[in-house]
């Protein structure tokens, strides 16, 4: 993979300008998700809010020395996110903008609906939520229960069903909620939701890490929507359904794998600034960590091109995906290790991103469910020429 050129060197030394202005405020954020409604006004979090909008809804996008960005390639994404993350993962959870929602819309959304969801999102900061895992089956696209029901006088169509861990789900004002129509594996749908609507509630779901992120479990009790707001209405069945939404899964999780190097990263410079007097073995395993992080850096920088390139193939995106999540597990680990016993509560900081590691494990799909689609992509060659990756993923499990 070679090095980023001086384009992507821009956005990486202004998004990581951003990150050192929001890390101060991590832990706060930690205690109390609502810190980041106080930061509206904070460059960071209202240019992020205005981000992954098309050229074509986008009047005003990111512009650092005569270049623009927009944030809707791969590689855009993956570059901004892992500097953002490493600032604070939870931070980069809770800020407002199109976020997942953006890319589904974008890839199966027709020219009204982008108009109306990307309109929206610049007429204020606004947060959005992606609606796909239930309690029951998880983030399982053939097991979804989600139901909607085209009503009898053919008016429109009403959602029912349960979704939990939706991330900003008490904070967004519209999202997408996936859902079937029928029994069959082209009953498969996502529509556009806006939360005012009758029969949608949120509740808070709680948890150890990225608190930032405020997840929540939400209730679909027959909320009405209308024919308009079933995405990919202009598309075949197929196209609308499980096709449309891999690609869009394979388009993100670059940048899943993307935080969890900054995670990883993050936990690694703080060992260095904190543990200046490293023993000779300790510096050796210091060196060994950062080499790791580079070539998981390398690895999901390629996924992004790949994607970017062919959005259907997304054998190197699951394999970054996989290896980077258990990376920053690891990582985060060995830096409590650092400070001895009692770090936990002695190093907050790192002991929050230990927590918030824990979390990647479940963006995009398990571990489990990357490992099947890496074991299918290396049985069909494709990973043939990349002994590397190859390597790196078949040791994804941990040490």
């Amino acid at each position: 993979m070679p090095e980023l050129d001086h384009r992507l060197r821009l956005l990486r030394r202004h998004a990581r300008g951003w990150a050192a202005e929001l890390r101060p405020y991590a832990l706060d954020l930690d205690r109390d998700p609502d810190v980041v409604l106080r930061l509206l006004d904070a460059p960071a979090v209202s240019c992020a809010a205005r981000l992954q909008i098309p050229a074509a809804f986008n009047p005003a996008p990111l512009v650092l020395a005569g270049e623009r960005f927009l944030l809707t390639s791969a590689l855009e994404r993956v570059v901004f996110c892992e500097e953002i993350a490493g600032g604070d993962l939870g931070m980069m959870l809770a800020l407002p903008g199109a976020s997942m929602s953006g890319v589904l819309v974008a890839a199966i959304g027709d020219r009204s609906q982008q108009e109306w969801f990307y309109g929206r999102l610049l007429e204020r900061p606004t947060w959005t939520f992606f609606a796909l895992t239930e309690p029951e089956g998880g983030t399982d696209a053939g097991g979804l229960r989600t139901r909607a029901t085209e009503l009898a006088d053919g008016a429109g169509w009403s959602l029912t069903g349960r979704k939990r861990y939706i991330s900003n789900a008490l904070r967004a004002s519209m999202g997408v909620v996936f859902h079937r129509t029928g029994d069959g594996p082209l009953d498969l749908g996502a529509a556009l939701v806006d939360t005012a609507a009758p029969g949608f509630t949120a509740a808070p779901v709680p948890t150890l890490g990225v608190r930032g992120a405020q997840l929540g479990a939400l209730r679909l009790d027959a909320v009405p929507i209308t024919a308009e707001q079933l995405l990919g209405r202009h598309l075949s069945p197929m196209r609308r359904g499980s096709w449309g939404w891999q690609r869009t899964f394979n388009l993100l999780r670059p940048t899943v794998a993307a935080m969890a190097v900054g995670l990883a990263r993050a936990a690694c410079d703080y060992v260095r600034e904190h543990r200046r007097a490293l023993r000779p073995d300790e510096r050796d395993v210091l060196a060994r960590v950062e080499g790791e992080i580079e070539g998981v850096r390398r690895l999901t920088r390629r996924a992004a091109v790949a994607v970017d390139s062919d959005s259907g193939s997304g054998h190197l995106a699951s394999a970054a995906k996989l290896r980077a999540t258990r990376l920053a597990i690891e990582v985060t680990r060995w830096a409590l290790g650092s400070f001895g016993p009692g770090a936990r509560l002695d190093q907050p900081l790192l002991d929050k991103f230990a927590r918030d590691a824990g979390a990647l494990e479940y963006m995009e799909g398990t571990g489990n469910v990357q490992r099947l689609a890496v074991a299918a992509a290396m049985d069909r060659g494709a990973f043939d020429g990349y002994p590397a990756v190859s390597a790196t993923t078949a040791t994804a499990g941990g040490r």
